[in-house]
């Protein structure tokens, strides 16, 4: 973050000096919203939820070295050499602040939403403009009402392009967020059905997804996945160019001639409407296309070439528990996938994990959240989906994964199990850790399995 005053806070946030009389020429060089990571310089910002108040750790935060604090009320006591800036709200001041930085960089931002796909897209994209371009991007899960200005606040002199996650799961928040960012560039990736619990349908889900683009640049673009039959309707209905990116007829952007080697990467030839050239991605799934594809279309907006489009494509790296490629010794593949998961999402890990052919190939599945009254149905679903992709045993933990594994059941696959928790699967788990094998671990993120993927590094074969 570059250096900001005490009057540009003022400013931005319309806040009002409480204690003892300020220099407003006082700098600070950071937000922060832990007190027990304050640096000096740092100003302090304390959030309010359902179970805390970092209003109780204002005194902590400054005498950590913080020159001073927002607070949305008054205070018993002033620590002298301190500011403190009420506001109404420390939240609503923290966008205030990020929406004010931002204003002071003319970089184009580009905003990346979607039910599935939104973090390896975004950073496929941070990737391919990486060649060319000092690349700001969202890290780890900071992509909602906190994580996203805090990104924001991030920026730096030295950045020319700013590429941005906005995750949601009620209507009003991609409206709250696009307010911040107004983006140049907006890509959805898709429409599912996560959070389909709290939007109520699909539609529902494509409107909320859709608030992003009344707050874009007039000139801007729009990129969006043309084979998802909602966001295709959108085409020539926007005031921005739209651009379709996919593997059917009629897409700006496609790919091609699709390879796989089951292990590592995915090889395929991208068509844009500029050139035609192959394209080496160092994942595994069809379904990694679509990310491609959008980076390309990005990259190209902003005057990038195929070589360094190729270039770009070839140093993705996947953000930590998103499809990971684990390799261990002894000739074990674990597929880390257990940062999320829901139907869209688990049905291209299974296509991941069928790829695999010439390997026995394990999928450890647990459960999907947030799936309202049909959760039953699209856990069925999921498990006769990888029934489907031929693969040799299942084993699912978790509530709601008792129906992945009825589903697979039914769809065929004998080899199935079920465990309520991790403790009861262990031994299950251990049993399958073994020279030429394939383990995709995945379920939504409350599941905490990286601990499944954890216990299975413990147990490799002895001598591996």
């Amino acid at each position: 973050m570059e250096a900001l005053t005490l009057r540009q806070l003022l400013e931005a946030v319309g806040g009002t000096l409480l204690g003892e009389p300020c220099d407003l020429d006082t700098v600070f060089t950071n937000v922060c919203t832990d007190n027990r990571k304050v640096q000096p310089g740092d100003l302090f910002l304390p959030l309010e939820g359902e179970r805390f108040d970092g209003h109780a750790f204002i005194a902590s935060a400054l005498e950590g070295g913080a020159v001073g604090c927002l607070t949305a009320r008054e205070r018993e006591s002033y620590l002298p050499g301190k500011f403190y800036v009420k506001v109404r709200s420390t939240r609503r001041a923290l966008r205030d602040l990020a929406k004010y930085y931002k204003s002071l960089f003319s970089i184009p931002f580009v905003a990346v939403t979607g039910s599935v796909g939104k973090t390896t897209t975004k950073d496929m994209t941070a990737a391919v403009l990486g060649v060319r371009y000092q690349v700001l991007k969202t890290e780890g899960n900071y992509n909602n009402d906190i994580g996203l200005p805090l990104t924001l606040l991030r920026l730096e002199r030295r950045h020319q392009i700013a590429v941005l996650e906005m995750g949601m799961d009620h209507a009003g928040e991609i409206d709250y967020l696009s307010r911040i960012v107004e983006p140049d560039v907006a890509i959805i990736t898709n429409i599912g059905d996560a959070h389909i619990e709290n939007l109520g349908s699909r539609e529902g889900i494509f409107q909320a997804k859709c608030e992003v683009f009344p707050h874009m640049k007039g000139d801007g673009v729009a990129i969006v996945s043309g084979d998802d039959p909602m966001l295709a309707t959108l085409k020539g209905k926007l005031p921005q160019t739209t651009l379709l990116v996919g593997a059917g007829a009629g897409m700006d952007y496609t790919a091609a001639q699709l390879n796989t080697d089951g292990a590592s990467h995915l090889s395929c030839t991208i068509r844009t409407p500029k050139a035609q050239f192959q394209a080496d991605i160092p994942a595994l799934g069809s379904h990694m296309i679509y990310p491609t594809l959008m980076a390309a279309a990005v990259a190209e907006h902003f005057g990038m070439g195929p070589d360094e489009i190729q270039q770009g494509i070839r140093a993705f790296l996947p953000t930590k528990m998103r499809m990971n490629l684990i390799r261990c010794p002894g000739d074990i593949l674990l597929l880390n996938d257990a940062y999320n998961a829901n139907p869209q999402s688990m049905r291209a890990a299974a296509a991941v994990l069928g790829d695999a052919k010439d390997r026995r190939r394990v999928a450890v599945l647990g459960d999907m959240k947030e799936l309202g009254a049909n959760s039953e149905q699209f856990h069925r679903a999921v498990g006769g989906y990888f029934a489907q992709m031929g693969i040799e045993r299942l084993i699912a933990v978790g509530d709601q994964a008792r129906f992945i594994a009825e589903g697979a059941l039914q769809g065929g696959l004998e080899h199935t199990s079920y465990f309520p928790d991790l403790d009861s699967a262990k031994e299950a788990l251990r049993r399958e850790v073994r020279p030429g094998v394939t383990i995709l671990v995945k379920a939504s993120r409350s599941m905490a399995f990286e601990r499944i993927v954890e216990y299975l590094q413990e147990n490799l074969p002895q001598g591996s």
